[in-house]
């Protein structure tokens, strides 16, 4: 299958020598800024990691002015064969980032954390368990699994992961964090869970603190953090 090219942003790590590395993956709609912005205060406690941010591929249907992984039927009245064969594309294009990113950077898998929101963890949980090598961890805000019936039969390798979801979110309704977490469970993998009391569709500061004390452990990085 034929990899586009994906457009991002970028934030050098801030000690100026790249150890790790972070990409962000958005949700419909949106684009690579929206979670770029992380980089601030994460980069604060991650000195030596490197913050990738693309574009995805596609203009959304739904908001003109963002883009989408694939398009969803129920909000912007395409196909569920256009949001399969989107999906399928976007699994390419995402790997072939990585990729990128692992070269330029010259780094391995095990140094590479991946921050999904919303559509970018479907995404994220589609494509990264179907990868030889397992990346550091995942860290999964906001999203469900696109198919939890078939998804064990698909997975290669087992990264950690860590979903994170608001119970009062409306548009991925909380039930997709607990049929996840079984589905991976189910499937050996290492994942744990936080639920962000009292918030929608979106990252609480409580659910940033946990990610962040997430990617530390997962990228060898908690003893080097201030006592």
């Amino acid at each position: 299958m034929t990899t586009r090219t994906l457009d991002f942003k970028h934030r050098a790590a801030q000690s100026g020598e790249t150890k790790s590395v972070v990409i962000f993956l958005h949700g419909y709609g949106a684009d690579g800024a929206d979670l770029l912005g992380l980089a601030d205060p994460l980069g604060e406690h991650m000195p030596d990691t490197a913050f990738y941010a693309p574009d995805a591929p596609e203009k959304c249907l739904g908001n003109p002015m963002g883009f989408q992984w694939f398009p969803i039927p129920w909000l912007d009245g395409s196909s569920e064969e256009d949001a399969a064969r989107g999906a399928e594309m976007a699994e390419a294009d995402i790997n072939g980032f990585i990729e990128m990113v692992l070269e330029v950077e010259g780094i391995s898998p095990d140094q590479l954390i991946i921050f999904g929101f919303s559509q970018g963890t479907m995404m994220a949980l589609r494509t990264l368990p179907k990868r030889a090598e397992p990346v550091a961890g995942l860290v999964a805000f906001s999203g469900r699994m696109l198919d939890p019936e078939s998804f064990g039969e698909t997975v290669v390798s087992k990264l950690p992961i860590i979903l994170i979801h608001g119970d009062a979110d409306d548009m991925v309704p909380i039930a997709h964090f607990d049929e996840a977490g079984q589905a991976l469970q189910a499937a050996g993998f290492e994942v744990y869970g936080h639920i962000q009391k009292g918030t929608g569709h979106g990252i609480a500061n409580d659910g940033l603190s946990v990610a962040l004390s997430f990617m530390l452990d997962k990228l060898g990085l908690l003893e080097a953090q201030p006592q």
